[in-house]
């Protein structure tokens, strides 16, 4: 996974310490659009929807004013849907460089094309859903044809060589089997893979949670053998304590001491302030210190371990040196650029 270069590292590092003293979020997650072209089976969202008050792109400076995350996610549903997500990406984008924005998506209406346009307005890290390395995933997540369409456009993003593709594979009793062989297929792709957890709480149904000393087990090989190809590769984006947090939530069946809210927190499609997506108490945009007395000073939910709280359920010296370590270089964009693209 290629490094953030030496100026965008200090300024998030620089921006994230001091949001972390002031109790200001580190990572905000803009749900730009509640509409979706997939009726995944672990998701609250699918499907379309009224799109009518959907924030409009300069809008979003102002939150980013308010806020000011170091970190930004993009999604949804699905933000590929919103016409106009690459003047949205312009207008949460400073001229600083920050925030560094991750656009989470299924990539059904991705084009190259498109991928070049949103990179070129801000997008620093393209986080694509793949639950199976196979047709499989279209049925997982109720679009036929998916799967396909991924298969073709992935080599073509990774020939570019920005290396700025993120596989996120979420862990569930139906795919837990399947941890080594979706590594082999980003690897297959030459994209990067992360792994997070199902949360039961989005939908109610813990079916797809590993509720058996079987499915735990073979979550234990999964994760050992992801352990053991992280020694000789970089393709794998989680960290050893992340993987092992991850395993102890399975075990566990939940994970307390929750900081949403606080650490993180929504913005919601229409402008509303959310602890999360699955916490609805809603806030306005200057009411983040009035969520953090009420709603995370007194939250008792333990059932998400989703990845935005996995990189971030952590102390601060360990989240700094995770981070320094593993993500931010202190080489020059001049010494670490991408390569230029290539026609295709």
């Amino acid at each position: 996974m290629r490094k953030v270069p030496l100026g965008e590292s200090l300024r998030i590092i620089a921006q994230g310490s001091l949001n972390w003293l002031s109790q200001r979020p580190l990572v905000v997650s803009f749900e730009v659009t509640n509409s979706c072209t997939c009726y995944c089976r672990h998701c609250d969202h699918g499907g379309p929807k009224d799109t009518s008050r959907d924030l409009k792109p300069a809008e979003y400076k102002k939150y980013m004013e308010v806020l000011r995350p170091c970190v930004v996610q993009i999604s949804g549903g699905e933000p590929l849907m919103r016409q106009d997500l690459t003047d949205v990406v312009r207008n949460i984008k400073s001229d600083s460089g920050l925030p560094f924005i991750i656009l989470v998506s299924n990539w059904s209406h991705m084009t190259v094309e498109r991928y070049l346009e949103l990179r070129r307005a801000g997008v620093d890290e393209f986080c694509v859903s793949l639950d199976f390395p196979d047709e499989r995933h279209d049925d997982f997540r109720g679009l036929p044809g998916l799967y396909e369409h991924l298969s073709s456009i992935m080599p073509k993003v990774a020939a570019l060589g920005y290396d700025d593709v993120v596989l996120n594979n979420c862990i569930t009793a139906a795919n837990v089997g399947e941890i080594d062989a979706v590594a082999d297929k980003a690897a297959e792709w030459g994209v990067n893979i992360n792994y997070s957890a199902y949360s039961p709480r989005r939908t109610g149904c813990r079916d797809y949670f590993l509720n058996s000393e079987a499915q735990l087990s073979t979550l234990d090989r999964g994760l050992q053998k992801l352990k053991e190809r992280m020694n000789s590769s970089n393709w794998i984006t989680n960290t050893e304590s992340t993987l092992n947090a991850t395993r102890e939530y399975f075990y566990r069946g939940g994970a307390p001491s929750c900081k949403a809210g606080l650490r993180w927190l929504v913005v919601t499609n229409d402008g509303a302030l959310q602890p999360c997506s699955m916490q609805f108490k809603r806030y306005g945009l200057h009411e983040q210190a009035r969520m953090v007395r009420e709603f995370t000073m007194n939250n008792k939910c333990d059932q998400c371990y989703v990845s935005i709280r996995s990189y971030l359920d952590k102390t601060f010296p360990q989240l700094l040196r995770e981070n320094v370590s593993e993500f931010f270089s202190f080489k020059s964009r001049a010494k670490n650029g991408c390569p230029a693209p290539s026609n295709i």
